[in-house]
């Protein structure tokens, strides 16, 4: 006889996730069953953080731009990018929906302010680590404006900025799962079911599949930092 699973899906009484033969945290009759939906998911997930930072880098280096060249502006903008975050999220999603609706958009808007609390501080200390003297004699050849920030200044503040954008990803696949308010969380949807409907495999997946997404992420950005700046490796090794 089929049994009914909390997603209204029938399956053989031999499951080990029906409601009434079994609801165990591992269940390999779930991935199997579920495949689809779990790598859906997993994508939009991994879709919603990377727009997500994307968006927030884009708002952040003009920010931080803004409050190097006007000192005065800096607390304001340092100031209203750390508010952004004390913002609840159950608050600043539905805040968003009047003028994005219920869409993902609304998901990456809020969870790219999120970010600015990270990212605007990373570039404004990767910028100001890079040394006087080399900012002057980057000036002395030539390079000035754009050319300066573009060739010399950003390169060197790479250290600093993908120091910050590897808290901000791992940050952001905890956030997303939050998306579950517009119907657009991700695995966070398979969490809100799965913790609705106490479907113990859906919930204990979902949750696991966060945790590995965000330690990829992570360890994507440390490879590209290694790649992208091998002069602090090389630095490392003349001081041993």
């Amino acid at each position: 006889m089929p049994v009914t699973l909390p997603g209204g899906a029938a399956t053989r009484a031999e499951t080990c996730y029906g409601r009434f033969t079994g609801n165990e945290w591992v269940c390999v009759d779930y991935l199997r069953d579920y495949r689809e939906e779990i790598q859906q998911a997993t994508v939009d997930h991994l879709v919603l953080t990377l727009a997500a930072v994307g968006l927030g880098l884009l708002l952040a280096l003009p920010l931080a731009l803004v409050a190097r060249r006007w000192e005065r502006l800096e607390g304001l903008v340092l100031g209203l990018a750390t508010s952004l975050y004390t913002v609840p999220s159950l608050a600043l999603l539905p805040l968003l929906v009047p003028f994005t609706g219920l869409t993902a958009t609304t998901v990456v808007i809020g969870l790219a302010l999120y970010c600015l609390t990270i990212l605007v501080r990373a570039f404004l200390d990767g910028l100001r680590s890079v040394p006087a003297e080399v900012r002057e004699s980057a000036v002395g050849l030539g390079y000035d404006g754009f050319r300066l920030l573009t060739r010399v200044e950003l390169p060197l503040a790479l250290p600093v900025v993908l120091t910050g954008l590897r808290v901000a990803m791992v940050s952001t696949v905890a956030l997303a799962t939050v998306g579950t308010i517009v119907a657009h969380g991700g695995l966070g949807d398979l969490i809100n079911h799965g913790r609705a409907t106490d479907f113990k495999a859906e919930l204990l997946t979902a949750s696991v599949l966060c945790v590995l997404l965000a330690l990829a992420l992570d360890l994507l950005v440390l490879l590209v930092q290694r790649l992208a700046t091998p002069w602090t490796r090389a630095r490392l090794e003349v001081a041993r």
